[in-house]
């Protein structure tokens, strides 16, 4: 019989959640077929046969939390398919059954002899007779070990200190939930693991980080216009959008060379200033927000950064991100304008620093002298950054930074 076990899954990640059987007790599976997905902190995981046979039994329910080493599965490399681990046992039941029959008829004469019908005294040695009324105990409520109930010394040893041994406290009862009350009907959904990391996360980065938020905003005109007058070119010469995260994204990166403190994460006593640039871009999923890694970023031209944005993107919907796109990112950004957000405070990806958000991109008349005004499109952006070891004059440079660049786009051409 082959053992199925949660194999090493990644770095700091010792468990999951079982979240399907793909494949049933009885059916015959093929090496390298996918049996079962588990869900982990990061992502879901799908474990597959490592030997062909019949699935014979598994060991763990969906929503079940199992280790890594665990074993979650068995499969029977000679089975037939539509064997189980109930059809095959159930006729060593029935032989198991029979054999405590005998043992409890032959141990019967032993344990308790009749005389006119009435039970005799428990068979004892006179040794043991004589502890046991030193002790005060009471033969008949020994258990011997001896297979035929003969009652011996270690017996009433053993037995004596069971009764000294100090009484388990009892549980203390759990408190029940609180009953809903039918006219005011509920829905109770319980959190996946994702979500309880998500929140779990969270929490810890505001209570362990000094966090603040600054911010600024954007005239997107420039920008807008450019991305207009190139974006059906750039999608015939590259066969991708132009979009607007790959101007955020090259604009954060010039702006973390100049700020390098954003760039970095604090490590016992010592602040470890990051020379790569690997952008986490967050995606909002059914499952929750996942932040997966564009990698040496600033190697990337435009359309590199929009086609690797996307392929991310898409593995996210499709639950295909595996635990090297979303480990390691030096800086993130959420776009929080996608869903209408016209301002918000994001929160840190611990152990990053900082975060940029950018939001919706609004018609506002602005000043451009004290006479003149214009409608332009504006879009607020927001730094939130670790105060332990970035000052805000420092915050409030890089946000200027971003925002100088995206206002002169082709800058970004040269400053890449």
């Amino acid at each position: 019989m082959i053992e199925v076990k949660v194999p090493e899954l990644a770095e700091s990640v010792t468990e999951g959640t079982v979240a399907e059987w793909l494949k049933q007790p009885g059916d015959y599976v093929e090496k390298g077929d996918d049996i079962v997905e588990l869900e982990t902190d990061k992502v879901n995981v799908e474990i597959s046969a490592e030997e062909s046979g019949v699935l014979k039994e598994t060991l763990a329910e969906p929503g079940d939390t199992v280790k890594v080493g665990d074993t979650i599965a068995k499969i029977d490399a000679n089975g037939e398919a539509g064997e189980t681990a109930e059809t095959t046992e159930a006729p060593a039941a029935e032989e198991t059954k029979e054999e405590p029959k005998q043992e409890t008829k032959q141990a019967e004469p032993a344990e308790e002899e009749t005389n006119g019908g009435q039970p005799s005294r428990p068979i004892a040695s006179p040794a043991a007779r004589k502890l046991a009324r030193e002790k005060g105990i009471d033969l008949n409520e020994i258990s011997a070990r001896d297979p035929l109930g003969r009652i011996r010394q270690e017996d009433i040893l053993e037995h004596e200190q069971k009764q000294n041994a100090p009484k388990a406290q009892p549980k203390e009862e759990k408190k029940e939930a609180p009953k809903d009350d039918p006219a005011k009907p509920v829905e109770r959904i319980r959190m996946s693991r994702r979500r309880q990391t998500i929140a779990k996360r969270l929490v810890e980065a505001q209570q362990t980080a000094a966090m603040l938020t600054t911010f600024n905003e954007v005239d997107m005109t420039n920008l807008m216009d450019l991305r207009k007058r190139r974006k059906d070119k750039f999608l015939d010469d590259n066969g991708v959008k132009l979009g607007f995260m790959s101007f955020f994204t090259k604009a954060v990166i010039g702006a973390l060379k100049k700020y390098p403190y954003v760039n970095a994460e604090i490590q016992g006593d010592e602040i470890v200033l990051k020379k790569f640039y690997d952008v986490g871009v967050a995606v909002s999923t059914e499952d929750g927000l996942v932040v997966p890694v564009v990698r040496d970023a600033d190697r990337l031209d435009f359309a590199g950064i929009e086609k690797e944005i996307g392929n991310l993107a898409e593995k996210a919907h499709a639950k295909k991100l595996g635990l090297n796109d979303l480990q390691g990112g030096t800086f993130t950004i959420t776009n929080g304008g996608v869903f209408g957000s016209l301002w918000s405070t994001p929160i840190l990806n611990s152990p990053q620093v900082g975060i940029l958000g950018m939001h919706s991109i609004q018609w506002r008349p602005v000043a451009l002298d004290k006479d003149n005004f214009e409608n332009r499109p504006m879009m607020y952006i927001a730094l939130s950054y670790d105060h332990r070891i970035i000052d805000g004059k420092d915050a409030v440079g890089f946000l200027v930074k971003v925002k100088e660049l995206i206002e002169d786009p082709e800058s970004l051409l040269l400053e890449g």
